[in-house]
């Protein structure tokens, strides 16, 4: 999906500012603060030094399969049609799970890449709410659920008949580091229109790909800034040359 980008907030302290920015796809969640000078909501976190201490400021890297159960997931299902070939947009449908709890807080969508947003359902979360081009939480809860559904722009056009699905960065980011994350990605396509001829990161462990015609699914379990690009061709041209174009920037 498009690049998010976290809404501007205070100076925070180094515990505060270890909550303070959580980045995941399109999207990006932060806690809206103290609700009152003198009852801080943060002392209710539970293990909030040892999530400090542990933060990771590494670059991207894959864990082994199973490393991130029960941390937040970020699950998305992406719909290409017709119609997105000619401008751009797709169908998403985006539920975040395992969300960390917070008094308050507020999913960011870069504003020229969403569209249509609603919020389709929510689990241990007091109030949500779409306002402009950000979902906005309060009283998160543990084990909490959001998902949502609205219309992204990441279909770009790479040549005549050529098109590139980026999504991205995936990433769970305190103000301190990364940490650990799961993304999966169920993307459906026309295949008498398109056939998928790459994608980027390469299979490995920690980054599982299943193709066949019509649909692609990943599962990704990682640290840092995750890019995903999937290139397809027309599928009626077996020699589709695709232009050489970094999927990161």
């Amino acid at each position: 999906m498009s690049e998010s980008r976290a809404a501007e907030r205070p100076p925070f302290d180094r515990r505060r500012g270890s909550l303070a920015l959580l980045l995941w796809a399109t999207a990006a969640i932060a806690p809206a603060g103290a609700e009152t000078p003198e009852a801080d909501p943060f002392d209710a976190i539970p293990d909030l030094e040892a999530l400090v201490d542990a933060v990771n400021d590494g670059g991207l890297r894959f864990l082994p399969p199973g490393s991130a159960a029960g941390v937040h997931a970020h699950r998305n299902r992406i719909v290409l049609d017709s119609a997105g070939l000619s401008d751009g947009w797709v169908r998403l449908e985006q539920c975040h799970e395992n969300i960390d709890a917070v008094p308050a807080a507020q999913v960011v969508y870069h504003a020229d890449r969403i569209r249509d947003l609603t919020v389709l359902g929510t689990e241990n979360i007091g109030q949500a709410w779409v306002e402009g081009p950000t979902v906005q939480l309060k009283d998160v809860r543990e084990r909490a659920t959001l998902c949502v559904s609205g219309e992204s722009r990441a279909l770009t056009q790479l040549a005549p008949g050529a098109y590139r699905l980026r999504n991205g960065p995936h990433m769970r980011k305190f103000l301190d580091g990364y940490y650990p994350m799961r993304v999966l990605l169920d993307i459906a396509y026309p295949p008498e229109t398109l056939r998928l001829a790459r994608f980027d990161p390469a299979r490995q462990a920690g980054f599982e790909v299943a193709t066949e015609p019509g649909r692609i699914r990943v599962d990704a379990e990682f640290e840092g800034r995750l890019f995903t690009c999937f290139d397809f061709c027309a599928a009626t041209d077996p020699d589709c040359v695709l232009p050489e174009e970094p999927c990161a920037p």
